[in-house]
């Protein structure tokens, strides 16, 4: 199936009547450019709540607890995740929502004014774009996009619709980073020329499992959507799908993305990067997961760099940071050691200034679908696309690498000394944790030259197909929107 030309075909001749000819769907309605409903200043805002089995239950539990916002539905393909959901409104003084396991069921309800998106990364931009198309607003999960194409289709939906898109980027929302990133954007650390993040989370292995039967009450093939029939995995199912290619990103594009959205934001860049390099492996075990469990990825924006770090085995913290960041400017560093602290220091390491503060992101969203003012939105589409984006990049070049010995003498990272002294801590983390480095073998990836314009990558094929999938029809996200 060619990735372009297929997807077109698709679109033109097939798009509006394949939903109708998969089971029992409803047919595809909501292709007009809705505008959606008009809200009054009074007015109650419904919601539909899109993948309950996780971090969707903190979206229902948030939206349940403001007055001015009903749960209106519960969507997931899996009906055995309905009754908690629906015991999580009921208990907040809220009406029965209804349920249903597919999404295209909903899309034709004018009544509902949004979607609030917590299903496996894969399903996120089809998801979001139909419901923009059919005029709902839009809270979508980090990483906003399963691939970078996905991301830009979802910022150009978006403003065609005139919809209001949050990406569930959090930390946007929290003062105390909102005010580290205003003093480090004002220069009291000098001219920044590193920024690091950081994603320290011990992952233990998920084992080996053989397929089986799609469990009682789960639409597996609503499920798997946008992404290739396979047979049923509990391995690629809830949770460990996030270390399958298929449907995740590994812990780059799971708890990473959050402290790399930190890092862009405190660059202060609006684009791609000028290249990218990508490496790393799954250590300590052989399970099913295909994602790596230890992970670096180096970027070059010319004027700064930007390094971040994914560390599945247990390992110390940096400079007071696990999850987190630190970002090194010429007169100073800043650390952000949660989602609401950060902590600035001088370059002798003594203490400046401390920040700290919390938010409510999805609160933020409710707000701006009323004033529908985009730049009210702490986390707009626009910024969750291009944070997103760069997990996609680093893990594009990490997946096109070669397994190579851990070698002394690498020449990998040119003259860059802060990249030399982070594969060195690399090497030392894996040793603390039994791995044989004279044995073990690593993942290096190539440097890719990147387009930030055209956000693609420059006189590589095999990258450039990665910025994208094939996708299985009808779940085709479309080449233009």
């Amino acid at each position: 199936m060619a990735r372009i030309s297929r997807r077109r075909l698709i679109e033109d001749s097939f798009f509006a009547a394949a939903i109708a000819a998969v089971a029992g769907a409803p047919t595809r309605a909501w292709a007009r450019e809705s505008t959606g409903r008009q809200l009054g200043p009074n007015d109650t805002i419904r919601i539909a709540v899109l993948g309950v089995h996780g971090r969707g239950m903190n979206h229902v539990e948030a939206y349940a607890s403001m007055k001015d916002v009903q749960v209106a539905a519960i969507c997931d393909p899996d009906s055995n995740t309905f009754a908690n959901a629906v015991k999580a409104v009921e208990s907040r003084g809220g009406k029965t929502p209804i349920t249903v396991q597919d999404v295209r069921r909903l899309l034709d309800d004018d009544s509902i004014d949004a979607v609030s998106i917590a299903t496996p990364n894969h399903w996120h931009a089809l998801a979001s774009i139909w419901a923009m198309q059919a005029g709902k607003d839009v809270y979508v999960e980090k990483p906003v996009s399963h691939n970078v194409v996905e991301g830009r289709r979802m910022v150009e939906a978006a403003r065609k619709y005139k919809r209001i898109c949050q990406a569930g980027t959090q930390i946007r929302s929290s003062t105390g980073s909102i005010e580290a990133i205003d003093y480090i954007h004002a220069g009291k650390i000098g001219k920044v020329y590193l920024s690091r993040g950081l994603c320290y989370k011990p992952r233990g292995s998920i084992g080996k499992k053989p397929d089986g039967p799609v469990p009682p009450g789960v639409d597996y093939d609503i499920w798997l959507g946008p992404a290739p029939k396979r047979p049923f995995n509990p391995n690629r199912f809830h949770y460990n799908w996030h270390w399958n290619w298929d449907y995740g990103n590994g812990d780059l594009g799971n708890q990473g993305i959050h402290q790399m959205d930190v890092a862009r934001w405190a660059l202060n860049k609006d684009k791609m990067p000028n290249s990218v390099l990508g490496l790393g492996g799954r250590f300590g075990y052989e399970d099913d997961g295909q994602t790596p469990n230890t992970e670096l990825v180096f970027m070059d924006y010319g004027d700064a760099h930007l390094i971040f770090e994914v560390r599945g085995l247990n390992t110390p913290d940096l400079l007071g940071a696990k999850i987190g960041n630190i970002v090194y400017g010429s007169d100073g560093y800043v650390v952000f050691t949660s989602y609401s602290t950060a902590v600035a220091f001088d370059t002798n390491g003594q203490e400046v200034k401390r920040f700290s503060g919390g938010g409510d992101h999805f609160r933020n969203f409710i707000d701006a679908m009323r004033s529908r003012k985009v730049e009210d939105l702490k986390g707009d589409i626009a910024e969750g696309h291009l944070s997103s984006a760069l997990c996609h990049l680093g893990n594009i070049s990490y997946r096109l690498g070669q397994e190579v010995p851990f070698n002394p003498q690498t020449k990998a990272f040119g003259d860059d000394k802060e990249a030399y002294e982070t594969f060195g801590r690399f090497e030392e983390h894996l040793k603390a944790n039994g791995i044989n480095l004279e044995e073990a073998k690593y993942r290096l990836g190539p440097t890719l030259k990147v387009d930030a314009a055209k956000e693609r990558f420059v006189d590589n094929v095999k990258a450039n197909e990665l910025l994208t999938r094939e996708y299985r029809p009808p779940f085709v996200v479309p080449d233009r929107v």
